[in-house]
């Protein structure tokens, strides 16, 4: 059975609880991303910032650009260790509709899985294809 720790990613690309709405803004796009995990100087996992939540919870309020991400981020965030299994992994993102998941050690950020990562796998884990197919076809909620 394949581990967490043989398809995520370990690229990782992070903000912290100060950085402001606009930097992380330019990160995701500049990046190509829709999630940003949020780290302490530690790499300890703080929460995540989406793109939906710059816009709901900042934009849309009329908070600032200039305003750090941690009044906007999401502190409850689901995550999974290395040593889970893909299947585990899937599960949890159909289960919480998310597309991305932190991969935490000591509370320490090391990777991030994505639906992505997931699809590479779908061939060897009909599960994975399952959790797959089940939020791509659900609207993406938060």
């Amino acid at each position: 059975m394949r581990k967490v720790r043989d398809v995520m990613s370990d690229k990782l690309v992070s903000c912290q609880p100060d950085s402001t709405l606009e930097e992380v803004a330019k990160l995701m796009s500049y990046q190509n991303v829709g999630l940003i995990p949020v780290c302490d100087l530690e790499h300890h996992l703080m929460g995540v910032v989406t793109d939906r939540d710059l816009v709901l919870r900042g934009y849309a309020k009329g908070v600032s650009h200039n305003e750090h991400v941690d009044s906007v981020m999401t502190q409850d965030v689901i995550s999974c260790d290395q040593d889970s299994t893909v299947v585990e992994a899937s599960e949890l993102m159909a289960d919480h509709q998310i597309r991305r998941l932190p991969v935490v050690e000591d509370r320490k950020l090391i990777g991030i899985i994505s639906l992505g990562d997931l699809a590479l796998e779908q061939q060897s884990n009909h599960a994975a294809g399952e959790a797959l197919e089940d939020i791509s076809k659900r609207p993406h909620h938060h």
